[in-house]
């Protein structure tokens, strides 16, 4: 009775080990399967006309800030000129009002200013150079 009492006991184990090897999912051979999204991002193949282009517009906004830079220092410049012509013509104009006192005090005459009809000069020989019809 021992005998089979020890084979009963080895048969429910064998039983349960067969059992448990039936209802495993890893052990029948199936296999899982994952879904992985790799998060590794490969730089885009650039080709050397890209490159190019990339290097002709890093100069371009260089030019246009050395242009813009440039333009600002005559700008300052030409205010600068602007300012001293101003005040140049401050001072003839002054000039010219201590002139016309001194003048006037002194009982000078001004001399006559030009029109227009000064400034054009008659030719002498004007009559000679008509055509003559026939």
């Amino acid at each position: 009775m021992k005998t089979n009492k020890n084979l009963l006991i080895v048969a429910a184990v064998a039983l349960c080990c067969a059992a448990t090897a039936w209802f495993a999912t890893s052990i029948q051979g199936r296999e899982r399967t994952y879904k992985v999204e790799p998060q590794v991002t490969i730089p885009e193949y650039r080709t050397d006309a890209a490159r190019a282009i990339d290097a002709y517009e890093r100069l371009m906004d260089r030019l246009m800030d050395l242009t813009e830079k440039n333009l600002d220092r005559i700008n300052a410049t030409v205010f600068d000129i602007a300012k001293k012509l101003d005040s140049i013509d401050d001072r003839l104009q002054k000039l010219s009002e201590r002139i016309e006192r001194i003048e006037n005090a002194l009982g000078i005459q001004q001399p006559k200013t030009r029109t227009s009809d000064d400034s054009q000069t008659k030719l002498p020989c004007s009559k000679t150079h008509k055509k003559t019809e026939k």
